[in-house]
């Protein structure tokens, strides 16, 4: 069974990274997560091919879910999607902790529309 994929975009390749070592320990390992980190040489920032490329890599062919971490992450991420076919969502939800409720709900073989609205969710979710 295909499952929904996971792309983190961050300004950042470790946070990326580190946010793909939490979600390894949380979901199943069918569950791809794709970091897609920093520039292409490895900077700051973010870069449309690595976007596009994490998508691609994501995509199992349950549907792909995008969680950015800031706003330049998020405007580069509407770009690549302009470019690709129809599918993979961007979803409004804070970076950890979407992601987390999203893998969960992603290695439970819930669909794309669901494990979207787990990570929109997790902006609710009292600390205490």
């Amino acid at each position: 069974m295909a499952l929904v994929g996971i792309v983190l975009v961050s300004h950042s390749p470790r946070l990326a990274e580190g946010v793909g070592d939490l979600l390894a320990q949380v979901a199943t390992d069918e569950v791809r997560v794709e970091p897609a980190g920093g520039t292409d040489d490895g900077g700051l920032g973010t870069s449309s091919s690595l976007i596009a490329a994490a998508v691609r890599r994501a995509e199992t062919g349950a549907g792909v879910v995008i969680l950015a971490d800031l706003g330049s992450a998020v405007l580069t991420t509407r770009t690549v999607l302009e470019d690709l076919p129809p599918g993979p969502v961007l979803v409004d939800a804070p970076f950890v902790e979407g992601a987390v409720a999203a893998a969960v709900l992603a290695s439970t073989g819930a669909d794309l529309e669901t494990v979207a609205a787990a990570a929109r969710e997790a902006r609710d979710v009292g600390k205490f």
